[in-house]
C-alpha cells in the first residue's frame, strides 16, 4: 500500500472517530461542552494536518515524475535531408537566442538581434519561445483552481467577442395541419479583453553566470507562482477594471442561489438548497469553492438522514466531497461574515479565460546593478468572464 493511501485511510479513521465523538458528546441542545470542544478540535486538527500532508506528498510525486521525464525525444526514424528551419518562436535558433539574451549582459550582438527579431514586442522585450509559453500556461493551470476547471483558449489580439445563448427556444404540440410556433434561441454577447498582469523577477549576477543554474526552471516557477496568484484572485473576486471579472463579482459574477438565515454560520439545509438551486444539467460537473475556515464549520453538518455533508477521500483518484461533489478552497474567497458571499457551487466550464498569445520578458541590466542583480520584467495579457450565470450559484450570508 502506498504512503498516500495509508494516510488517506488514517484520515478516514480519524474522521469516523470524530463523527462518533460529536454524536455521543453533544447535549440535548446539540452543543458540546468547552472541554469536549477542545477535544473535538484536536481531532479536527489531525484530519486537517493529514490532509495537508497528503497534498504535500501528491505534489512531491508530481514533481518527481516531471523531473524524471526525458527532456529529449529518442531518434527512431532514418536521417532525412534537413530543410532550413523557419525563423519562428518555435525554432531552436530562437529558443537558443532567447535564453542567451536573458543570461548575457551583451544584448546587442548582431546574431542575437537577428534571431530574436521574430519575437520583439511593443515594449522592447522579447516574446518567450512557443514551447516555453505552453509550459508556463500549463504551470498556471496546475496552480490555479479556477483555471484548472474553466474553459481557456488562446487569442491573437484585441477584444474577443463571445456569442452566448441568453435564452433557449422550445418545442410545442401541434394540431394536425396546424401552424408551427416560432421559438428561437436569443443571443447576448460577452467581450473578453486583454488585461495586463506582470512581475519583476530578480536574479543575482553570479547565478546567471553559473551554467549549472537552471534559469528556465527558476523563471517558470516564479512566473507561474506570482502570476498564478494574481490571476486566481481576479478570477474569483476581480471587478473587471483593468483585470478579469471574478465569479464573486456583484455586477457580472454568479447569481445568488441561497441567502443564509444567519450572518456567522451556515446550516446543512442551506447547503442542500444551494446544491439544488443549480439545474441538474450543471450539477453533473459542478464543484464547490469556499474558504478553508468555512470547511471547518461544514464538517459538523448533517443532512436529514444523519449523514455528514463532508466526506474524506479514501482511494487514489478520489477527492474530499460535500454532498458527493468535490470541493476546493482558496484564501481569496470571503470567510463567514455578515452579507458575505462565502460558498460557490457550479460548473466552471462556463467561466471562459482568454490568454493573449505571447508572454513577454525584458531584461533590466542597470536598475538593480547596485545590488549585484539583474531584473526580468515578465508580463502576459488575459481576461476572464462567466459567460452563463445560471451555471454557477452562490450562498450569501444574512446581513448583520
Amino acid at each position: 500500500m502506498s504512503k498516500i493511501n495509508e494516510m488517506r485511510e488514517s484520515r478516514a479513521k480519524a474522521w469516523e472517530n470524530a463523527k462518533k465523538f460529536l454524536d455521543s458528546h453533544r447535549n440535548e441542545k446539540g452543543i458540546l461542552s468547552a472541554e469536549d470542544t477542545r477535544a473535538y478540535e484536536a481531532m479536527e486538527k489531525e484530519i486537517v494536518d493529514l490532509g495537508k500532508e497528503i497534498d504535500r506528498e501528491l505534489r512531491r510525486e508530481a514533481l518527481e515524475k516531471e523531473l524524471n521525464t526525458p527532456v529529449n525525444t529518442p531518434l527512431t526514424n532514418k536521417p532525412e535531408k534537413r530543410e532550413e528551419e523557419k525563423k519562428t518562436r518555435f525554432s531552436s535558433e530562437y529558443k537558443k537566442a532567447f535564453w542567451a539574451n536573458l543570461r548575457s549582459r551583451d544584448t546587442y550582438r548582431p546574431e542575437l538581434r537577428n534571431a530574436l527579431s521574430e519575437g520583439v514586442d511593443t515594449e522592447g522585450g522579447y516574446l518567450v519561445p512557443d514551447e516555453f509559453e505552453a509550459r508556463l500556461i500549463d504551470g498556471l493551470k496546475e496552480g490555479e483552481i479556477v483555471r484548472e476547471h474553466a474553459y481557456s483558449f488562446i487569442t491573437s489580439g484585441g477584444v474577443h467577442k463571445i456569442p452566448v445563448v441568453a435564452s433557449h427556444g422550445s418545442a410545442s404540440w401541434i394540431e394536425e395541419e396546424g401552424a408551427y410556433t416560432e421559438s428561437d434561441d436569443t443571443f447576448s454577447q460577452v467581450n473578453l479583453d486583454a488585461h495586463k498582469v506582470g512581475t519583476v523577477i530578480k536574479v543575482s549576477e553570479e547565478l546567471l553566470q553559473d551554467s549549472a543554474f537552471d534559469l528556465e526552471s527558476y523563471i517558470a516557477s516564479e512566473f507561474t507562482r506570482r502570476i498564478g496568484q494574481k490571476e486566481e484572485e481576479a478570477f474569483l473576486i476581480g471587478n473587471g477594471v483593468h483585470k478579469p471579472t471574478g465569479l464573486f463579482d456583484d455586477a457580472s459574477g454568479a447569481g445568488i442561489g441561497v441567502t443564509g438565515s444567519k450572518a456567522d454560520s451556515i446550516t446543512a439545509d442551506e447547503l442542500i438548497d444551494l446544491f439544488y438551486s443549480l439545474k441538474s444539467g450543471y450539477r453533473r460537473n459542478a464543484i464547490w469553492l469556499l474558504n478553508d475556515s468555512t470547511i471547518k464549520a461544514i464538517r459538523k453538518l448533517k443532512n436529514n438522514d444523519g449523514t455528514y455533508l463532508w466526506q474524506p477521500a479514501i482511494k487514489d483518484g478520489e477527492v474530499d466531497t460535500i454532498l458527493g461533489r468535490p470541493y476546493f478552497t482558496s484564501s481569496f474567497i470571503p470567510e463567514l461574515g455578515a452579507g458575505a458571499k462565502t460558498v460557490l457551487f457550479g460548473d466552471l466550464s462556463y467561466y471562459w479565460i482568454g490568454d493573449r498569445q505571447g508572454i513577454s520578458f525584458k531584461r533590466l541590466n542597470e536598475l538593480y546593478a547596485g545590488n549585484g542583480q539583474v531584473g526580468f520584467v515578465a508580463s502576459k495579457r488575459v481576461d476572464g468572464k462567466l459567460v452563463l450565470p445560471e451555471a454557477v450559484k452562490l450562498l450569501k450570508m444574512a446581513a448583520a
